[in-house]
């Protein structure tokens, strides 16, 4: 009998993409699988999962309350509701196991595949696990992890599920057509430059005061300065000023070094690449970022630079000289392309785990 796999995440692209990763794998390696995608509608999950071809079961999003106030009065009720729905689909279906990567569509996930007696699979992104997998992780009968010391029970470090752009990215074949689509030399290195899909004003307003430097130091800079902020007309042939990159993988198919925040995916897929970074992670939130690029900062492959102290001197003082041509960026590079090897093989670990789980015997 084909395995019906139910898998559950959403909300950003930090759960959606590895999702759709281990789906890809899923069916390539067995077209008789069914594989179905759990999430909410409001989601990024909602348009992603269908461009990817593959049905999208809904369940309501019922966040954790964090207060003593209404919602929290009414989370009980629509806790229930939730889980009442994904057991309806599990059965349905006749789901064989489920397989969560964190957002609000697991944590019922995982309460209803224990309820209906199958087994589940956890995959955590982040160096410091969120709410519903370190719930899911409690009665799971496999836990991967991106990152080595991320504290969630009975976790094996698999590494990221990476979408195929990037695992068949051959950065030196598409070298002329990347700088081509951008309007770049080819034979000039570039610095690229991004802080997420809206941006990061710091990292923008650094490059503002740094740019000439750069540039001056013999490199280009495609700087991707988020769909928030205006994107000025670039004010040298050299530095290339987009609102979002719509062709990341010919933009990191072109980059020699970049300069990022250190969120769980873009760490994992710049590893992947062998490309030396200098992370600048986002301040707000639970300091995960910096836990994310910890490895590669260890291991000679990245620097790192906090929030606050990003400014256009620290540009100066500890970027610029790494574009000098001299040992420094080389030894970065040789790191980064050591870590390249395992940081691909994301999906094919997950997928071993799944496969493991669902050919115990069930209880």
């Amino acid at each position: 009998m084909p395995t019906t796999y139910l898998l559950a995440g959403g909300g950003t692209a930090g759960h959606v993409n590895p999702l759709l990763a281990v789906a890809d794998g899923l069916r390539e390696r067995d077209t008789e699988a069914s594989v179905f995608v759990l999430g909410t509608r409001e989601g990024l999950e909602s348009r992603l999962v269908p461009e990817r071809g593959y049905e999208l079961l809904i369940v309501d999003k019922v966040p954790f309350p964090r207060r003593p106030d209404l919602a929290a009065a009414r989370f009980p009720a629509a806790w229930r509701r939730a889980v009442a729905q994904v057991r309806a689909h599990i059965r349905t279906h006749r789901v064989d196991i489920v397989v969560g990567f964190g957002g609000y569509a697991s944590a019922p996930a995982y309460v209803a595949a224990r309820r209906e007696g199958i087994p589940v699979v956890v995959h955590e992104a982040n160096a410091r696990p969120g709410l519903a997998n370190i719930l899911g992780a409690r009665g799971a009968a496999a836990v991967g992890v991106t990152f080595p010391g991320t504290p969630l029970r009975g976790g094996e470090v698999v590494g990221m599920p990476l979408r195929r752009e990037i695992t068949a990215l051959d950065r030196a074949s598409v070298r002329a057509e990347a700088a081509g689509f951008f309007g770049l030399d080819p034979a000039r290195p570039v610095l690229l430059v991004f802080g997420g899909s809206l941006g990061a004003v710091r990292l923008n307003d650094a490059l503002a005061g740094s740019w000439r430097d750069i540039v001056g130091a013999g490199w280009q800079i495609l700087h991707a300065v988020g769909t928030r902020n205006d994107a000025l007309p670039s004010p040298d042939a050299a530095y290339v000023v987009v609102p979002y990159l719509d062709r990341m993988d010919l933009a990191l198919g072109l980059a020699d070094l970049v300069v990022s925040r250190a969120g769980a995916a873009t760490v994992s897929e710049l590893m992947a690449l062998g490309l030396p970074a200098v992370y600048v992670p986002y301040a707000v939130g639970n300091g995960e970022q910096a836990r994310n690029a910890a490895a590669a900062v260890a291991a000679g492959a990245a620097r790192l630079i906090p929030d606050a102290a990003f400014t256009p001197d620290r540009v100066r003082s500890d970027i610029l000289p790494l574009l000098s041509g001299g040992e420094a960026l080389a030894a970065m590079r040789a790191a980064a392309a050591r870590l390249a090897p395992d940081a691909r093989a994301g999906t094919a670990n997950v997928i071993a785990q799944i496969d493991r789980v669902a050919a115990r015997p069930r209880r």
